[in-house]
């Protein structure tokens, strides 16, 4: 089928998505799941998640504080993208190497689910004064973020800053 009518986007993830050796799932019902904006669709959670992160930093900066490297608390939410983080230039490697995006994307994807737990936790609530665990949190949000918009670029993709 035709993607064009997915626009450049949801074309590209479409067609860069699926592993080699499966076809790309294109028209019918397959588009309205490529432009859902809903958790069911990776591309959707891939730029859901590096624009919130655009977002924390710039509600951090509206509160007075940057982020800052530094200890995180040991919970879940922060351990599970550091790895994924870690990983990324092994992934990017290993995608040229291979000439192969869907690993790229899956990658892509396995940051931004290892995101969203951690984004409600950035910012203080409340009264509650910035601590030196929300600016290493928040530190923490925008190198993931970062290679969010890095990846979706290298696929051809935007990855605006407001959705």
């Amino acid at each position: 089928a035709d993607p064009t009518p997915l626009g450049r986007d949801a074309a590209r993830w479409a067609l860069l998505h699926p592993a080699p050796h499966d076809r790309p799932r294109i028209g019918g019902a397959e588009n309205d799941a490529h432009l859902a904006q809903r958790e069911t669709n990776p591309l959707f959670r891939v730029r859901y998640a590096h624009a919130r992160a655009r977002a924390l930093r710039r509600n951090a900066a509206d509160l007075g504080f940057a982020p800052e490297p530094g200890p995180l608390a040991s919970d879940g939410d922060t351990q599970a993208v550091i790895p994924l983080l870690s990983d990324h230039p092994r992934v990017l490697t290993a995608t040229a190497a291979h000439r192969a995006p869907d690993r790229l994307a899956r990658h892509l994807v396995a940051v931004a689910d290892a995101l969203a737990p951690l984004l409600p936790t950035v910012l203080p609530l409340g009264d509650e004064k910035p601590s030196a665990a929300h600016r290493a949190r928040l530190a923490l949000a925008e190198a993931a973020g970062t290679v969010l918009a890095g990846g979706l670029s290298l696929l051809g993709i935007d990855a605006p800053d407001h959705l």
